[in-house]
């Protein structure tokens, strides 16, 4: 296969959107390979009987199936070297799109963290990252981990120097509203800050909507695949993108125990599918909705308390709940 018709495969295409929207950090011929031979060892294993991690892949597995009309077909069909291509190609998108996402935030982000109005001192450099992370005060205050007070000189120091290593399920106090973190209520402002607002529109509706209002078009990447309402994948990958960007590491590797990128990445997933969650995650959904695609139908607000609906609504469930109690006891 020549290089032009690999870089033109829709799969490429494909790879980019849903690495940035559904699972980004993946070893995709692994995860094809894999997920083929567990379909056959479902029909004779139950999906509870396998490990945490083998559950989460099989389910990224369903969902790339879901994304992709006659994929499936094309990976039963095909032959081991086939699968590996196609994995190859999906995985080629998604780095592409990682890398470029990267590359971008690096320099926007510096924008966005600038106090209004004045410049950043002592300066950061667009295209070096060395004096980042908790080198500078400006990036320190903005990783500090949630839960630790960046203006203790001790915590500073300790941060700086290394002796306190932070890993990557420390969320730093960036993805907060406002930057303030309340222990006793840890859900509240989480994955909420402008900061991460911004970069959310930079990569997934375009750079120049960041600083405009949300408006009912839609232009760049989330337009180019249809795309029109937060999925929990793009925040945990844009929360991942930032902190990076902030970070004084030049390269962006999974592997990375600095950083710690990858640990990042999954415990905010853990968290995000976490059915136990589910009321926050909806809530939060809705609020990111509200922010970007603000005229789609997930962008909607809950049912005033008050209004005729509402007493239509609960009218309803009391009917129900009134009708099954008769039957039950009958």
């Amino acid at each position: 296969m020549t290089g032009l018709r690999s870089t033109s495969d829709p799969l490429v295409s494909h790879g980019r959107h849903f690495g940035r929207t559904v699972f980004a950090l993946c070893n995709y011929p692994s995860l094809l390979t894999n997920g083929i031979l567990r379909l056959e060892q479902l029909e004779d294993t139950p999906l509870e009987d396998l490990s945490a991690e083998e559950r989460r892949e099989h389910r990224v597995f369903e969902q790339l199936l879901d994304s992709y009309p006659g994929l499936l077909e094309r990976l039963k069909d095909g032959s081991e070297e086939e699968i590996l291509h196609v994995g190859e190609l999906i995985g080629k998108g998604a780095a592409g799109a990682r890398g470029d996402d990267t590359k971008t935030l690096k320099s926007a982000v510096l924008d966005w963290i600038s106090p209004r109005g004045e410049a950043i001192q002592p300066p950061l450099h667009r295209n070096s990252k060395i004096d980042r992370g908790f080198n500078h005060e400006l990036t320190g205050s903005l990783l500090c981990p949630a839960g630790l007070d960046w203006n203790d000189p001790r915590i500073k120091e300790n941060l700086r120097s290394g002796e306190m290593l932070v890993c990557g399920d420390q969320w730093p106090i960036f993805v907060y509203t406002n930057h303030v973190y309340d222990s006793e209520d840890p859900w509240c402002g989480l994955l909420r800050s402008r900061l991460l607002v911004y970069a959310y529109k930079h990569v997934f509706t375009s750079p120049s909507s960041v600083d405009r209002e949300p408006k009912a078009t839609r232009s760049g990447n989330a337009r180019l695949h249809g795309m029109n309402s937060v999925t929990i994948g793009s925040l945990a990958y844009i929360a991942t993108q930032v902190r990076f960007a902030l970070s004084s590491s030049s390269v962006f590797s999974r592997t990375d125990t600095t950083t710690d990128s990858e640990t990042f990445y999954h415990s905010l997933l853990d968290l995000l599918e976490d059915p136990e969650e589910c009321k926050e995650v909806d809530e939060l959904l809705t609020w990111w909705n509200r922010q970007v695609f603000p005229a789609s139908s997930a962008a909607k607000r809950a049912i005033s308390a008050n209004s005729a609906l509402s007493k239509i609504r609960q009218r309803r469930i009391a009917l129900k709940q009134a009708t099954n109690a008769n039957v039950a006891f009958s």
